[in-house]
């Protein structure tokens, strides 16, 4: 699969100028998620580790709502008839998911508006960036359903986004978090009205595409590998990491650019 060409079933995808965006597209029920839908996003995603001209991706839904979560009829019903194996088959798929978001090199910035919650407030979560519009309503809810909070790496991803306090409070009431506060919690990183959310994020978006691409995916990388080390391996690890940075043709072009007084035009290699 090669993301920049594949048309997808179960979303949409448009591709310009080093910039993708993946639309959920299911509005009629708040673009839920289902088996299928799943599996694609996660092949999808792991794909664009290897398609160098995406260089920055939108995540977004359709008709006014980002995502509700799995869909009860296709998803949750089936969840109840099925034995531990199947069980487990299912929630390795959901949790390898999130790890595709994480692991490709491409930056993903979420913009979200209406409806985000359950798997939908997780994609969110996976997401590098994020926007949201003022009347966005985030649930983690999972424990309404009888469930656990530790889905898809809430547990681990969501505490060092907004604290461990305010995660345990989202995740242990499945309560919803107002716009206002997932940006005053830094879940957001900013609010933009809704008629403006497509256009801000392409801004940021053609930004980052404009950027050293090959550095800003080093960047994303040691955000996630430093996760586990200690202060001493992430300084050695980062000095490995910018040393191969000093080695690309971007970081001799802002070098002949600075020289000459102008801007720099990066080529991401």
């Amino acid at each position: 699969m090669n993301p920049a060409t594949h048309t997808p079933e179960h979303f949409l995808w448009s591709f310009a100028d080093g910039v993708g965006t993946v639309t959920l597209n299911r509005p009629e029920k708040k673009n839920p998620l289902t088996f299928e839908s799943y599996a694609e996003l996660r092949d999808f995603f792991r794909a664009l580790v290897y398609t160098p001209e995406v260089k920055a991706i939108i995540l977004t839904g359709e008709g006014g709502n980002f995502c509700s979560g799995g869909d009860v009829n296709e998803i949750i019903g089936p969840l109840t008839e099925m034995d531990m194996p199947q069980l487990l088959e299912f929630t390795r798929m959901t949790g390898d998911l999130v790890k595709a978001i994480r692991h490709c090199p491409q930056p993903v910035i979420a913009a979200v508006d209406g409806v985000c919650v359950g798997a939908g407030a997780i994609l969110a979560m996976a997401s590098d960036l994020r926007i949201a519009a003022p009347d966005a309503k985030t649930a983690f809810l999972f424990n309404r359903v009888g469930l656990a909070g530790c889905d898809m790496g809430a547990c681990a991803i969501l505490p060092r986004i907004i604290g461990q306090g305010r995660a345990s409070e989202l995740l242990f009431f499945g309560r919803s978090m107002s716009a206002e506060e997932g940006e005053r919690w830094g879940f957001w990183n900013a609010l933009i009205e809704a008629d403006d959310l497509l256009s801000e994020a392409g801004k940021w978006a053609a930004r980052i595409a404009a950027g050293p691409t090959f550095a800003n995916g080093i960047t994303k990388t040691q955000l996630n590998a430093e996760w586990d080390m200690g202060i001493d391996q992430a300084i050695e690890a980062e000095a490995q990491a910018q040393a191969i940075c000093m080695q690309t043709e971007d970081f001799r072009r802002a070098y002949r650019a600075f020289i000459a007084k102008e801007k720099p035009v990066f080529e991401g290699n």
